[in-house]
């Protein structure tokens, strides 16, 4: 007797990506445009001590501190890391050192990149480093390309002090947009093989827990209500009724769906959890509670592109409003 294959692990990549846009106060404001000019300012706090890179909020006292100085472009590492593979968007492409850097003047440190072509054997605590600048600057933290080492043994005199500054520049950066992105790989466990599988087959495969009956879909492997394991399998759909929607009025990147469309929780037939899915084939003023749907698959597709209506009476309120 020859033993059943087992189950092929499945894995995806998946990126989590949208942008970060504040907009800035006017120590941020006056700290990212001084980059761009390069000029390095920090704020003096409420005991004297000089922050860089500067925060609107002393630490200790939490008052506002708006007095900012001018640091040189020079500074002490204090600790760092080495770093042999450099990811994307990293601002070296070969390996580096994470350095934490006490600018002349400066009372705390900044991190930064540490360009070290000699490998980590030539870095160490204590050593002199200067700011690299980048070539075209816009009023970001990347204005600071690097840091690189410095001899300054042959310069004579005191290192610099922090000298005052006004903060103002002329066209100063008021807001930044900083991309946010995490790729790693998913691999789904029994429950979401099983139901990942199903859809591949265009079918829609739940679990029911064996203490209140409930039938999840998507199946997690465990009722999240009663804590215990769930395996006993069960087809549901594929019409379902939509319980809530959104009208999405802002287009996605990289998403061909022309807006505004409709996002909406649908409670499959025979499903004790509603999942999600776009809403098709109606004007989106139309969607409504209640609305019977079905899902439409695509020739290539493993799961349903979306769900139109099915030309059926809305379902009646009292059928779906425990999973609202």
């Amino acid at each position: 007797m020859t033993a059943a294959p087992a189950p092929q692990t499945l894995r995806a990549p998946l990126v989590v990506e949208f942008p970060f846009t504040r907009s800035l106060g006017p120590v941020q404001s006056a700290f990212l445009t001084g980059l761009r000019e390069r000029t390095v300012l920090g704020v003096r706090a409420t005991d004297g001590r000089v922050l860089v890179p500067p925060v609107e909020y002393d630490p200790v006292t939490a008052e506002e501190i708006r007095d900012l100085v001018e640091v040189a472009p020079t500074g002490t590492v204090t600790t760092w890391a080495w770093n042999p593979a450099p990811r994307r968007d990293q601002p070296l492409d070969r390996p580096f050192a994470w350095a934490l850097v006490r600018l002349d003047g400066a009372d705390t440190a900044l991190l930064h990149a540490l360009d070290a072509p000699g490998g980590p054997d030539t870095v160490r605590t204590g050593m002199r480093v200067r700011v690299r600048w980048a070539e075209h600057r816009t009023g970001a933290i990347t204005d600071i390309a690097c840091f690189e080492p410095h001899d300054d043994r042959s310069e004579p005199g005191p290192r610099p002090q922090p000298r005052l500054h006004t903060g103002q520049f002329t066209d100063p950066v008021t807001g930044i947009v900083a991309p946010a992105r995490l790729d790693y790989t998913y691999s789904p466990g029994r429950a979401q093989s099983a139901y990942l599988n199903a859809l591949a087959g265009r079918r829609t495969v739940g679990e029911r827990c064996p203490s209140c009956r409930k039938v999840y879909v998507p199946p997690r492997g465990a009722c999240p209500t009663c804590g215990v394991a769930t395996t006993e399998q069960v087809e549901v759909g594929p019409r379902g009724t939509v319980t809530t929607y959104c009208i999405v009025n802002i287009k996605a990147k990289n998403l061909d769906i022309e807006v505004p469309y409709v996002y909406a929780h649908i409670a499959l037939d025979g499903a004790d959890l509603a999942l999600h899915g776009r809403i098709g084939g109606i004007p989106y003023d139309q969607v409504r509670m209640g609305l019977r749907v079905e899902p439409v698959w695509t020739d290539d597709s493993r799961y349903p592109d979306h769900y139109r209506p099915t030309g059926e009476p809305d379902a009646d309120y009292d059928t779906y409003k425990e999973l609202l």
